[in-house]
């Protein structure tokens, strides 16, 4: 597996075998010496596979100099059978930042197109931001690291860039998708600082380098900021020009937590196509550009100093987003996008609300229902 060191072992009870740490990964933060390493600048260029020069792409960049593709490959809801050759295109493109999640039931499929790259050649784990996420059935404190495990031995991976908490939601170990009350647990049940404090562990043994949350309130974020020893570095949560969620972005620069925006094109049902992408607004500016409504969707995410994960498995489309990273908007364009904001989401977590479970849209969110 890729970045896994060969030899022996140590068995994990009931899991898979234990990923170690590649002795010639880069260290992990909370042990790098300062001033040293890598220092990015705020614009760089990827390179493709065959050792061409690729797009030019910002970058967010954390603490300890790490940077983050503002424009990654999103693989939610991109089927078994899809997903590993849509990897393999967007890595020949020129797309470094995936973003996985062990939930969305692909990882071993991504995982083998990572190895295929690599020894194709002309591709190093370092050049790579990998995010992956743990799962609501795992965040009782001895679960952390085997779930993290099953992720890197599926991902072919020594560490990951980014782990994230998928939802400040729990359920029972092995539920993983609650059908009924019984099978979920309440915060207070299963406390989110418990949890995190095992992700905090994960960075420690180096096989995480940060650490970060999904679909988390301001509220939750200020409460876990007070109880973390690490601070969460990132906040993945919806993000579109329908959900703009000023008050939160404001609230994660002010603290060093950078945002990453899923389902920044909008999330419809199956077989449903964005209303976003027939804006008269957002039509009308790609129209002036000469680009998609898609494109100007993405350059307005990435604008705001969020990074962007688009799902696509057609090789076009991942193109056409990522030249995204390359397109400026003026002032007046991102006024005007500014001004759509309704405070609309597309996933709106009714999905956890259970007749009598510990969670509804108000607490879920620590807004009032129908609230923005």
């Amino acid at each position: 597996m890729w970045g896994l060191r060969q030899g022996p072992q140590e068995p994990v009870p009931g899991g898979p075998p234990k990923a170690v740490a590649d002795p010639g990964s880069p260290a992990p933060f909370w042990r790098a010496t300062p001033g040293i390493g890598r220092k990015p600048a705020p614009r760089e260029r990827f390179a493709h596979s065959d050792g061409s020069d690729g797009i030019a792409m910002s970058s967010l960049v954390f603490a300890n100099g790490d940077p983050m593709a503002s424009l990654g490959l999103g693989t939610w809801k991109a089927a078994p059978g899809e997903v590993g050759g849509a990897v393999t295109a967007a890595l020949e493109l020129g797309y470094r930042h995936l973003d996985c999640a062990s939930i969305y039931g692909n990882e071993a499929e991504i995982g083998a197109s990572l190895e295929r790259a690599c020894a194709a050649g002309g591709l190093q784990r370092d050049q790579l931001w990998i995010t992956s996420k743990l799962w609501n059935d795992c965040h009782a404190p001895e679960d952390v690291r085997p779930a993290l495990e099953r992720s890197l031995a599926d991902l072919g991976l020594a560490y990951l860039d980014l782990y994230l908490i998928h939802w400040p939601v729990a359920h029972r170990h092995g539920v993983m998708m609650p059908q009924e009350a019984p099978d979920q647990l309440s915060l207070e049940q299963r406390p989110i600082a418990a949890t995190w404090s095992a992700m905090e562990e994960l960075v420690r043994a180096g096989l995480v380098r940060h650490i970060g949350v999904s679909n988390f309130s301001q509220a939750k974020l200020a409460t876990l900021l007070a109880e973390a020893d690490l601070a969460p570095e990132v906040n993945q949560v919806e993000r579109h020009p329908y959900l703009q969620q000023p008050e939160l972005l404001a609230f994660c620069q002010a603290n060093a937590i950078q945002l990453t925006a899923y389902a920044p094109l909008g999330s419809p049902p199956a077989g449903a196509t964005s209303p976003l992408l027939s804006d008269p607004v957002i039509s009308t500016i790609a129209a002036v550009h000469g680009t998609s409504a898609a494109q100007v969707l993405l350059a307005w995410g990435i604008a705001c100093g969020t990074a962007v994960i688009p799902k696509s498995v057609h090789p076009q489309r991942l193109a056409a987003n990522l030249a995204a990273a390359q397109q400026a908007l003026s002032a007046s364009e991102l006024a005007q996008i500014t001004a759509l904001d309704r405070g609309e989401r597309f996933i709106d977590g009714s999905f956890w609300e259970l007749p009598g479970g510990p969670y509804t849209l108000a607490n879920l969110w620590d807004e009032p229902i129908g609230g923005a």
